[in-house]
């Protein structure tokens, strides 16, 4: 079949672009495209129904057919988009066209398909006009008068037009009337469209379905649509993602009323799937430092049937491990979405905790009851206020602690993927004021944990990762702080290859340990991808503990270093390190295993 008229063709060019056996026979397709250039040409080729169905499968002659035959269309389809609208194209099945095929009685082999492609000369844009335009827009660039006529330049500025006046509230924008004419022999494309922005809207109700037991103006309160503004697509994005983050919903869908109410307001309807409202989970953890770690869960979506989400967890660690003994924790958590507003959260917990670290020991307990904000996607920030108690055991001797506390946190988190990143960052920070009730010393614990990650190499098999972690405890000096606040390292999570918690203040006239006012954490990881699911790793991890509330140059440190294996299971990664220190008189001599899910960072 050939399409649109002007021919002329030179000295064909040929190409093989595929090759394939497909039962008793082989199928060759060639290209001709005379006087193409590689861009054209190589667009064309991947284009090729025949030919990805070729390299991909063993195609029988009634499929070799049906892609030939399909293949009229996406070759133009091409073709105009590069601004080629005068083109001709034949497609060859042994010798005859493939439109004047029947794809039903058609041949029982096929040996050979040819595309002959005329692109002819490129068009160029005689006419570009469009509007009206919201204020203050233009018509992309590439769509004005004179420059090449590709179809991808209409389509985008058909788009942007209507997207324009559809982000100043006129929510109904639509294309009125649109003109294309080819002037083959000037060799140019006419374009004329008209663009009905209609009235200008606000939000009207948002319209709740498929709910069962969550309340809908719990609903209503949590999606925050402000009813009543003037009308913005983002604000219907941000509504469908303030649902989704409760997780009570398995489904959530907004969708805008095909018209407008009288008042000039625009309904917005929300269906939702309830998820199943309960769920258990468990953890396993595996060190050859800490030993075994085992948690569970039991969680409920919609505890009082305003997608209130309330956790049970509870976890016990060091387990068979080289520790003192094991550590539990219980932790009740419940929060209350779109409290008070609709990006905020109303958070609680409770928790109870015994620890037998191998340089102190301690029950105890806290309170707390704050916010989180959240202020983009991607940034978070958290406030709260409550109240901890503590009875420790350390080389100090015996003491009880009650503090009010106000705990701030912020995360940013900037990485492509939590559990296996490959690029971006992650920047997370806390801060924690606290008083002395009842004698002792009031003061301030920060935290920082900064990370960041860039993919290099073919195809990036290979991400280059780091990591920096800083601590510092202002106030109280060694003696008068709560153990939990002063820093330690050595284990998985600051220096593998080290033993856990190895690294602190000697205290004197004893051979105890007591943790450090300050801490700097760094870790390097080069990752390599062999295989699409198995990668190997090489890290290198130091740390610094400080007397004072931050380190100098005389402050203790380590290193260790060592090899891990990643499979990746989808869900996230499977991880295996062997390391071994990296400093001090053992340096190579001993190795610590740590097995979980996840990278290490």
């Amino acid at each position: 079949m050939l399409a649109a008229a002007r021919r002329g063709l030179t000295i064909a060019t040929i190409l093989v672009v595929g090759l394939a056996t497909a039962g008793a026979f082989a199928a060759e397709v060639d290209l001709e495209i005379p006087g193409a250039g590689d861009d054209l040409r190589g667009k064309v080729r991947r284009a090729l129904l025949s030919h990805e169905l070729i390299q991909t499968d063993e195609p029988t002659a009634q499929d070799l057919l049906a892609a030939a035959q399909a293949d009229y269309r996406r070759i133009l389809t091409v073709l105009y988009d590069e601004g080629y609208f005068g083109a001709t194209v034949s497609i060859l099945v042994d010798g005859r066209e493939a439109a004047q095929l029947s794809p039903v009685a058609g041949p029982d082999t096929v040996n050979s398909i040819v595309y002959r492609v005329a692109p002819n000369r490129r068009f160029t844009f005689g006419q570009a006009a469009i509007g009206p335009l919201a204020p203050g827009t233009a018509p992309p660039d590439g769509f004005r008068a004179g420059a090449i006529a590709r179809t991808q330049r209409i389509q985008r500025a058909i788009d942007t037009s209507v997207t324009d006046w559809r982000e100043i509230g006129f929510a109904k924008a639509r294309i009125a009337r649109d003109s294309v004419v080819a002037d083959h022999a000037a060799r140019e494309l006419d374009v004329a469209i008209a663009v009905d922005p209609g009235p200008r809207l606000r939000f009207g109700r948002l319209l709740v379905t498929g709910n069962e037991a969550v309340r809908t103006e719990r609903i209503r309160a949590i999606a925050g649509l402000p009813s009543g503004r003037i009308f913005h697509p983002e604000e219907v994005e941000r509504a469908t993602r303030r649902l989704r983050r409760t997780e009570t919903f398995a489904a959530v869908a907004l969708r805008e009323a095909e018209t407008p109410n009288r008042n000039d307001t625009l309904d917005i309807a929300a269906t939702v799937q309830e998820a199943p409202p309960r769920r258990i989970g468990f953890g396993a953890e595996l060190s050859s430092v800490e030993g075994a770690t085992l948690s569970a869960y039991w969680l409920h979506r919609n505890l009082l049937g305003g997608a209130e989400r309330f956790r049970i967890e509870g976890e016990l660690s060091g387990i068979d491990g080289g520790a003192e003994g094991i550590d539990y924790r219980l932790r009740a958590e419940f929060r209350r979405p779109g409290t008070p507003v609709p990006d905020s959260n109303l958070l609680m917990h409770f928790e109870l905790e015994r620890l037998e670290e191998p340089q102190f020991s301690s029950d105890s307990a806290e309170f707390v009851v704050g916010l989180d904000r959240i202020l983009t996607d991607r940034l978070e920030v958290y406030g709260g206020a409550g109240f901890r108690y503590a009875d420790v055991r350390t080389a100090f001797g015996r003491a009880s602690y009650t503090h009010f506390i106000l705990p701030l946190s912020a995360e940013h988190d900037r990485r492509d993927d939590e559990l296996n990143a490959t690029s971006g960052y992650y920047l997370a920070g806390t801060a924690l004021p606290f008083a002395a009730l009842g004698g002792g010393t009031s003061g301030l614990r920060l935290s920082t944990d900064m990370r960041a990650y860039r993919a290099f190499g073919a195809d990036d098999r290979v991400v280059l990762a780091g990591r920096l972690q800083l601590g510092s405890v202002l106030g109280p000096d060694l003696r008068e702080a709560l153990p939990q606040d002063l820093f330690f390292s050595g284990g998985g999570g600051t220096v593998r290859g080290q033993d856990y918690q190895s690294l602190g203040i000697s205290v004197p006239s004893s051979s105890d340990l007591s943790g450090g006012r300050s801490f700097v954490g760094v870790s390097a990881e080069l990752r390599t991808r062999v295989t699409d699911n198995i990668s190997v790793v090489g890290f290198y991890d130091h740390g610094t503990i400080g007397r004072d509330a931050f380190p100098d140059a005389d402050s203790p440190s380590h290193a260790g270093a060592g090899l891990g294996l990643r499979y990746d299971t989808g869900l996230g990664p499977l991880r295996l390190d062997i390391a071994t220190p990296a400093s001090g008189d053992d340096a190579g001599e001993e190795l610590f295993f740590y097995i979980g899910i996840g990278q290490a960072f």
